[in-house]
């Protein structure tokens, strides 16, 4: 890899986890039922793999936990998933299209199921998302917790997911297709 390219991928990690940072902050600030915590891990997976985007979502975890929401830290190893996860549905394909609501919900369930018994097991359901008030509704109406947890984390992590999804390919779309190609030839040298 030459200079040029560790440079880019750098800059576009730093945007990414950017991104993961104010999106949470703007989730944790209006109580949203949604993370907005992975926008720039799907970026990053979209257009460097799973290995960077997976780098991406730990570092905007850590940053976030020690800066304005610690519950963050605990919720890394969903952003772990999410990298690799996400990075390997856009090289399947399942990103892109009629395949991509099929492809969000692939990579959307293992991350729901981590962050279910982590949210479950750690917090009792109550965490600094809005996504807890979903949780306490549930439990009046003597939903047991672990299944009120399990139930709004499958809703809101594929609400969030898909969004992310849509957020990205709007962006990538955006960009300059020889910026494009640029990203598609690094992957091509990586695998080939």
């Amino acid at each position: 890899m030459n200079k040029s390219m560790n440079t880019r991928n750098l800059t576009l990690m730093a945007m990414g986890i950017s991104l993961n940072i104010i999106g949470a902050l703007i989730a944790l600030t209006l109580r949203l039922p949604i993370y907005l915590d992975s926008i720039g891990t799907i970026l990053v997976a979209c257009l460097l793999g799973p290995k960077f985007a997976v780098m991406t979502g730990v570092c905007g975890s850590l940053v976030s936990g020690m800066t304005f929401d610690p519950y963050s830290l605990y919720f890394a190893p969903v952003q772990i998933s999410t990298g690799i996860l996400a990075g390997l549905m856009y090289e399947k394909g399942f990103l892109s299209g009629k395949k991509t609501p099929f492809g969000v919900f692939i990579f959307t369930l293992p991350t729901s199921i981590i962050s279910a018994v982590i949210a479950a097991f750690l917090f009792g359901g109550v965490t600094s998302s809005g996504s807890s008030y979903i949780v306490q509704i549930l439990s009046h109406f003597n939903v047991p917790m672990v299944v009120s947890v399990f139930i709004t984390q499958v809703c809101t992590d594929y609400a969030d997911k898909f969004l992310a999804v849509v957020l990205v390919a709007l962006g990538v779309a955006a960009l300059p297709k020889s910026y494009k190609l640029s990203f598609k030839q690094k992957v091509n040298e990586q695998h080939g």
